[in-house]
């Protein structure tokens, strides 16, 4: 569908109104699924998610990307997304977005929902949202956009705008070439900023302030750890327990938010996140979770932390310019925590990039009834920079 820029910002308008109103106002036995403790008691607090209702979890979890993979050949063009969804009665189910007709189609396990338009495009507006950014002379224009993301349960991309600044937002989207019928506002809690200040989720200093270790690793003979970019520049030194251990060997952002830092040989890397209750969880590999996953997070600011994968390709416009590829979890941080660990079950996720925090000092969205937080993906990172994680 075409139509004129007056037209198209004339229906923003009318989207962002109405936000701006609502937003004020087989046959085989299973295997026995092992549960940390630490983890369960995380998620039951963080999630609501009982000790009974663990295991369930748990087994659509791991059926999650095999239904999604099935879903993808089955529906092909005509595929919309795939997520975990959690019933009125606690439990939990997968659900497939398609544009074709959903009753004709089958799924073991999954409920199969028929919706207006394809990801791919949804994926078209996100980039034409980004090509508009990444153009933009003029920063200062943008402040009051906070992020834009694809939200395949509601089958629109998102984006979130402080309040006030809706009509910034309407002309952001009005003049990129993107599908406005395809774009839902939403009225943003907080301020997207980092969250800036060798056992993964531990304080590090770097450049005269803290932010936390993500994940030991190494690149051929030299140690190190991975961590946020925006929390010092190439050269920056960094240090553990007031000793300078090493300094930040490369990184990026905006555009992403990664980097990693070396440590002396003669400093220990443990594969492990600190769970900050005397206990830490081991690392045992870097597998990526789906859409609607529980992950917890660990920083030295607000210690470890659950919640769940709301968005997996999120474009956030930090004042510093923005960083593309984010995934989005309600698992909440604080300033101090960036860099730090993410994790889904013990398989490394990514690195803390920030969120949409309070303005205080520091900043924090743990207060929040759903916080916002943002990572980087840490394979991207791993593959980058030619790393490897370290296994505990």
């Amino acid at each position: 569908m075409s139509f004129s820029k007056y037209a198209g910002r004339k229906t923003l308008i009318a989207a962002a109104l109405a936000v701006a109103v609502i937003g004020t106002a087989s046959g085989a036995p299973e295997r026995e699924v092992r549960i940390d403790p630490g983890m369960a008691a995380a998620m039951e607090r963080d999630l609501g998610i009982t000790a009974k209702q663990l295991p369930g979890y748990f087994r659509a979890e791991r059926e999650a990307l095999v239904k999604e993979a099935l879903a993808q050949r089955q529906f092909g063009r005509n595929f919309a997304g795939a997520w975990m969804e959690r019933g009125a009665d606690g439990e939990f189910k997968h659900v497939v977005a398609t544009t074709a007709n959903a009753k004709a189609a089958h799924i073991p396990g999954t409920e199969i929902r028929q919706v207006r338009y394809s990801l791919r495009q949804l994926e078209d507006t996100m980039a034409g949202l980004n090509g508009i950014r990444s153009r933009a002379a003029d920063a200062h224009r943008l402040q009051g956009l906070q992020s834009w993301y694809i939200d395949v349960r509601t089958n629109t991309v998102v984006v979130s705008v402080t309040p006030g600044a809706m009509l910034k937002a309407v002309d952001f989207v009005a003049v990129s070439p993107a599908n406005v019928d395809t774009i839902r506002f939403e009225a943003a809690e907080g301020v997207a900023m980092p969250a800036a200040s060798v056992v993964g989720g531990n304080r590090y200093g770097s450049g005269g302030g803290s932010c936390s270790i993500g994940f030991s690793v190494t690149r051929g003979s030299t140690k190190g750890f991975a961590t946020a970019g925006h929390c010092g520049a190439v050269g920056t030194s960094v240090s553990i327990g007031g000793v300078t251990v090493g300094s930040v060997q490369a990184r990026s952002f905006p555009t992403n938010d990664r980097a990693w830092a070396t440590v002396r040989s003669v400093d220990t890397l443990v594969g492990a996140v600190n769970r900050y209750n005397g206990t830490n969880v081991a690392v045992r590999g870097s597998s990526e979770a789906g859409l609607g996953a529980a992950v917890c997070r660990s920083g030295y600011a607000s210690g470890w932390r659950c919640g769940t994968i709301t968005s997996t390709n999120v474009t956030v416009n930090y004042s510093n310019g923005p960083v593309y590829g984010l995934r989005q979890s309600t698992a909440c941080l604080t300033q101090g925590d960036s860099g730090g660990s993410w994790l889904a079950g013990n398989q490394a996720q990514g690195v803390s990039s920030g969120g949409q925090l309070n303005g205080g000092s520091p900043g924090s969205n743990c207060s929040f009834a759903t916080p916002r937080s943002y990572y980087q993906r840490i394979n991207p990172l791993l593959s980058a920079y030619g790393l490897s994680l370290v296994l505990g």
